[in-house]
């Protein structure tokens, strides 16, 4: 299963670290992908929640793009 958000305030590579690991934690997540230039992450794992992966992103700094 994969989910993917676009979010805002993706510079660097400093944010893709720390979106990275901040998902890591979250129950069921397998692999982070975050693409720096259209702000795009995908998360893939089993029984993934969406809204618990935005949550965590918007907690980061990275809220979802409207």
């Amino acid at each position: 299963m994969a989910i993917e958000l676009r979010v805002q305030n993706v510079k660097c590579g400093g944010c893709v670290k720390a979106i990275q690991d901040g998902l890591a934690r979250l129950p069921g997540v397998g692999d982070v992908q975050v693409e720096i230039e259209t702000g795009r992450v995908r998360v893939e794992g089993e029984d993934l929640d969406r809204d618990r992966i935005a949550a965590a992103l918007a907690e980061l700094g990275y809220p979802e793009a409207a």
